[in-house]
């Protein structure tokens, strides 16, 4: 019997001008490269290979991961690898508070991997590297980027009590792609996480990536669903494949159509005028289509006041009104 072996190619994408970056470099990427490496610390800006890298920490601002660098969770597009974690280092909030006091970093974003085997998910930890980071450096502004602590309302309030200036939690794509995407997550608790935080007063931003092979109906239906829980910050950017292993990129996203989405989500939101900011370059995993809301809140107001530097410094701030009135007093998420 003759045996035939056929050779089968699987061409990639390539990727289209508008996404290639500089490699990261010069002298203080370098020294903070050696001071992380030191430190025995975990960044998202290596372990998800973020070709924004060198640009934010020559900005003074660095994404720090705790809990450590193994997840028991295995998203389809996320590079950080998959297991049982071993143990809980509860020295790492000291030795974040340390990095970002020596960085002098003014703008400091804490997230981690999932850590389900745990019975808060690791928001001690989270709170105790809050305090850790407002002991030390009390003018840096600190945005947590949590798990979904698998719905804890408890866990979540652990976080909020330590008071970070933005809760960050992502939504990643749309409902239909989350068995792909995301299997281990519910596309409801994360919207409810979202509101959650919202009610309590707190700067709520979530981030959604392009490419996983959504349509932009879906995205804008997305977009509408975070609206209704009054998220205040949303970013967009597009899904760029970190191996071979993992989740295909569909497709590469053009500008054109990150500012057709920036009119749509404008002209969706409330009457009344709001602090925009806005960053479209699709390289970015912060392109971000920005809308913040106070709802006549004085703790949101003061957070606020706190963050706006963010946008002044990188993203110039405007002012506009939008038309269409948001149903901003619903009571509950659209579960």
């Amino acid at each position: 019997m003759e045996t035939i072996i056929q050779e089968i190619h699987v061409e990639r994408q390539r990727k289209p001008e508008w996404l290639k970056a500089r490699v990261p470099g010069g002298e203080n990427y370098s020294r903070l490269k050696t001071l992380i490496d030191k430190s025995r610390l975990h960044t998202v800006c290596e372990e998800a290979r973020c070709p924004n890298m060198g640009e934010c920490w020559n900005s003074g601002t660095a994404t720090f991961m705790i809990l450590g660098d193994v997840c028991t969770r295995s998203c389809g597009f996320c590079a950080v690898k998959t297991g049982r974690p071993e143990f809980l280092d509860k020295d790492e909030p000291r030795r974040v508070g340390e990095a970002v006091e020596i960085m002098k970093l003014r703008h400091a974003v804490i997230t981690s991997v999932n850590r389900d085997e745990l019975f808060d998910g690791g928001a001690q930890l989270f709170a105790d590297t809050i305090r850790e980071i407002r002991s030390r450096v009390p003018a840096c502004r600190i945005e947590v980027l949590i798990p979904d602590f698998v719905g804890s309302e408890q866990a979540l309030n652990i976080v909020l009590d330590a008071q970070p200036d933005i809760l960050n939690h992502n939504t990643e794509t749309v409902p239909r792609l989350y068995k792909t995407v995301r299997p281990q997550a519910h596309y409801n608790r994360s919207l409810e996480l979202l509101f959650r935080a919202k009610q309590k007063g707190f700067l709520t931003k979530s981030g959604l990536m392009l490419g996983l092979g959504e349509t932009i109906d879906e995205v804008i239906d997305t977009m509408s669903d975070l609206r209704e829980v009054e998220c205040d910050i949303l970013t967009i950017g597009q899904y760029l494949q970190p191996t071979q292993s993992h989740l295909p990129v569909e497709r590469y996203v053009r500008p054109e159509e990150f500012a057709m989405l920036k009119q749509r989500w404008d002209s969706g939101t409330s009457s009344r005028v709001r602090s925009c900011a806005v960053r479209t370059t699709p390289l970015n995993k912060c392109n971000f289509f920005i809308i913040r809301r106070t709802n006549g809140n004085s703790n949101t107001e003061e957070r606020i006041k706190r963050c706006k530097g963010i946008s002044l410094e990188r993203y110039g701030i405007i002012q506009r009104k939008v038309d269409r009135p948001l149903s901003a007093n619903a009571s509950h998420p659209p579960l």
